[in-house]
């Protein structure tokens, strides 16, 4: 009797993907995501789906607020027949839409094990002792081993590493969500990325990191009215890893640009979490447009290389941009476009992805069927 009650116990308090507890959706460790750019939404068991008149959520009990110690943003299990976690997406688009997600992450303290890694790679290539000393292991910290790191690399002989050191280890000891998404953008990259060996490769030699990093002072800079030193650092970005990116912009979590070479992302561009953008991508406007000019990309997002995204168009959640494309119009959620001028992969009845492209990171599933010139 006692063994049955403590299994009773343990299915409640740690309900299988079947289960949908009350305790587990209380747990606030279920509550939590880092969602800047859309608003998850659970949906109701098949079994129970309301009416339209009751369907509706409170918008203060719907939305999803940030928990900086966790890892990628959280789609939920529910207890779906199917046995496919999907989740009802309030996107950048009008209408919402469902997505599959990978599971989540556990939070793991990054710094640690990045310093496990340095002390490793030490030991296969001593000729590296001092500059992974100076990079890292002397850093008691994530923050002041970027600060340093960034500096470093964007000083000039005008322009001294001491003084952007202060500069952006000041930003980043102070603002603990853009630390978040700069761990957020090492997973990304160590998780998607085959060429990436480990989190200190990505830190160290990942110019796409790098530039993103640098993005993410320089947008905290711009939104505090220090738009002359915000556009000096893009500038300097531009010049060092051949990445623009204007520090207006608003750029989410989990962010991967791959290679990043030629990257052009205009002012009031929007970029979702968890996107993933190839080299010689232009977020750009139409050359005839004032103000909000610029692309939104939503959540989970591919773009592949060569791309061009003109005008403040919106590429819905999911969505996959064919290497090579020039968009000028709205994207479907979780369709695939390609081409010059793009268009949708099926159509009038376009193809549906089951999975989020910017994980998968595969560039030609659906693409070489609709076309029967590919090679």
């Amino acid at each position: 009797m006692v063994l049955m009650a403590g299994r009773s116990l343990t299915s409640f308090v740690n309900p299988t993907p079947t289960q949908f507890s009350l305790l587990f959706l209380l747990n606030p460790k279920f509550l939590t995501c880092h969602t800047p750019f859309s608003t998850l939404t659970p949906l109701p068991s098949p079994k129970t789906l309301p009416s339209k008149s009751s369907a509706s959520i409170d918008a203060s009990s719907s939305t999803l607020t940030k928990n900086n110690s966790r890892g990628f943003s959280r789609i939920f299990r529910n207890n779906f027949t199917d046995g496919v976690c999907k989740y009802q997406v309030k996107t950048l688009q009008t209408t919402p839409i469902f997505v599959e997600e990978v599971q989540e992450n556990e939070a793991v303290d990054l710094w640690p094990k990045m310093k496990e890694e340095a002390e490793l790679d030490v030991t296969e290539e001593p000729i590296l002792n001092s500059y992974y000393q100076s990079s890292i292991l002397s850093h008691d910290s994530l923050e002041s081993a970027l600060a340093n790191h960034l500096a470093n690399r964007l000083s000039s002989a005008s322009l001294p590493s001491n003084t952007l050191f202060d500069l952006f280890v000041g930003i980043l000891k102070s603002d603990q969500e853009i630390m978040d998404s700069v761990k957020e953008d090492l997973k990304a990259v160590k998780e998607r990325d085959p060429a990436c060996i480990s989190h200190v490769h990505c830190f160290l030699n990942f110019k796409g990191f790098l530039a993103c990093q640098s993005h993410r002072v320089a947008h905290k800079l711009w939104l505090q009215g220090r738009k002359v030193l915000a556009v000096m650092i893009q500038n300097r970005v531009s010049e060092v890893f051949a990445v623009d990116i204007h520090p207006g912009a608003k750029i989410g979590s989990g962010i991967l640009l791959d290679h990043a070479t030629g990257l052009v992302v205009g002012e009031t561009a929007v970029i979702g979490n968890n996107v993933s953008i190839l080299h010689s991508v232009t977020l750009g406007g139409t050359g005839k447009a004032s103000g909000d000019r610029h692309p939104k990309i939503g959540d989970g997002v591919l773009i592949g290389a060569g791309t061009c995204i003109l005008g403040n168009i919106k590429v819905g959640e999911c969505a996959k941009i064919g290497a090579g494309s020039v968009v000028i119009k709205d994207v479907p959620p979780r369709t695939t476009v390609v081409g010059n001028p793009a268009k949708l992969v099926g159509g009038k009845n376009p193809v549906k992805l089951d999975k989020m492209p910017s994980f998968t990171m595969d560039h030609t599933s659906n693409i070489t069927e609709f076309y029967d010139y590919c090679i």
